[in-house]
């Protein structure tokens, strides 16, 4: 999957670099009610990413003006609420005609039902580079669901 993002503190974040890799892509909010989910992807990412998982986080202003912070406040607040050490990306758009083509996509392969509706829709990539599972903003990081789906993809 040869899609790429502008990394949050500089450097790029690409995806066919992570080949190998499980990848959890998730958009992210600062002022969203679902916002305490970054530690749960922080945990998550501490405990397996020895085994190979990397979470990404894409910050998006798409629902609510819920991200209204430049990358330097998103950072900031990431890093001081949540201790966010997985990989960021700058804000990008996840819906509509300026959708990142990665998003793009992920609408394309699920259709209506696993396109994002809100802040901290997943999208889970398989260590060939397939789009294999989507989970709603709902779905929390601790659920059995995505740990499950996760552990499927890291035994591969």
């Amino acid at each position: 999957m040869s899609y790429s993002f502008p990394g949050l503190t500089g450097g790029t974040v690409a995806l066919d670099e992570l080949k190998g890799k499980v990848v959890l892509i998730v958009n992210t909010a600062s002022k969203c009610g679902f916002t305490p989910q970054y530690a749960g992807l922080e945990q998550l990412y501490q405990a397996k990413r020895a085994e190979g998982l990397v979470v990404i986080g894409v910050p998006c202003d798409d629902f609510g003006g819920q991200e209204p912070g430049d990358e330097a406040a998103i950072g900031a607040f990431c890093q001081v609420n949540y201790g966010v050490t997985f990989p960021m990306t700058t804000k990008q758009h996840v819906v509509g005609s300026k959708a990142h083509p990665f998003f793009a996509f992920a609408g394309r392969r699920f259709g209506f039902l696993g396109r994002p509706k809100w802040n901290f829709h997943k999208y889970l990539i398989g260590r060939e580079g397939e789009l294999v599972d989507y989970f709603q903003s709902t779905t929390a990081p601790d659920s059995s669901r995505l740990r499950t789906a996760v552990a499927r993809e890291l035994a591969k």
